[in-house]
């Protein structure tokens, strides 16, 4: 929990979901919840991420924004089923306005979406936001303010450096090795990385533990939160293994649910 401010609202980080592309009984896929204030943003919205909202009592109903990092599935997924939810699955039906930010070509994915699942993901009952968003932009989003910055994964996809009241949160999406993003991510409070493979499996585009060792050591967070790990890796030897690989700084493996602050 963070510390409490005069009208008693806390800032809080969620994992609502730290799973990839592979179905897992225990997680699903990316989902990060950021409350701060009044603002409610929720990074990434991959398959099961609407329902892990419900289950672990997070106020999906009352979001405000909602921020991708880049259109895989794993990560867009839920994106029609919550703002289906937010139209028929509410009595009285939402009102509030719904803020999505995410990088070049959002509102084409949500015209497409518009096209395969109905007018509900472009015709909503209450004002519906869309930012787009590149490489080196700030925007502020509520109480916090947002710094984008490019990841080497799809030729759009972003990573972002979050401020808020006393947390410092850098979240990369999903990213290959990049030492610009390090440097991006200096001194963060909280810096939620991938970690998809082991390192006789890495590619390009994902991390491994040696490329995330590296990354943190030159990001130096005060805390690194390991997620989007796929079966070949085992979850339980990553942090023994970002030691043998030089990052010796505080380390947890994320798990759905699980409160950071």
């Amino acid at each position: 929990m963070g510390a409490r401010d005069p009208d008693g609202l806390s800032t809080r980080l969620t994992v609502v979901g730290c799973g990839t592309a592979a179905p897992d009984g225990v997680r699903v896929c990316s989902g990060y919840l950021l409350q701060d204030r009044e603002t409610r943003i929720l990074f990434d919205c991959g398959a099961g991420v609407v329902h892990n909202l419900a289950r672990f009592a997070l106020p999906w109903t009352r979001l405000t924004h909602v921020v991708l990092t880049h259109f895989h599935t794993d990560h867009i997924g839920d994106l029609p089923m919550l703002l289906f939810a937010l139209q028929y699955g509410m009595h009285p039906p939402r009102d509030e306005p719904l803020t999505l930010i995410g990088p070049e070509g959002l509102r084409a994915r949500l015209q497409a979406m518009a096209g395969a699942f109905g007018e509900y993901v472009s015709g909503t009952t209450y004002p519906l936001h869309v930012i787009e968003v590149a490489p080196g932009d700030r925007i502020s989003a509520g109480s916090v303010e947002l710094h984008a910055a490019r990841t080497r994964h799809t030729a759009a996809s972003l990573a972002y450096r979050a401020a808020a009241r006393d947390l410092t949160l850098g979240y990369t999406g999903d990213t290959g090795p990049l030492d610009a993003l390090g440097d991006f991510m200096h001194g963060v409070d909280e810096l939620i990385a991938e970690c998809s493979l082991p390192d006789h499996l890495g590619i390009d585009i994902h991390l491994t533990p040696a490329s995330l060792a590296r990354l943190a050591v030159r990001a130096a967070p005060g805390r690194l939160v390991v997620t989007h790990v796929y079966p070949q890796l085992d979850r339980e030897t990553v942090p023994a293994l970002l030691r043998d690989h030089g990052w010796s700084g505080r380390t947890e493996v994320a798990a759905d649910g699980l409160t950071l602050r």
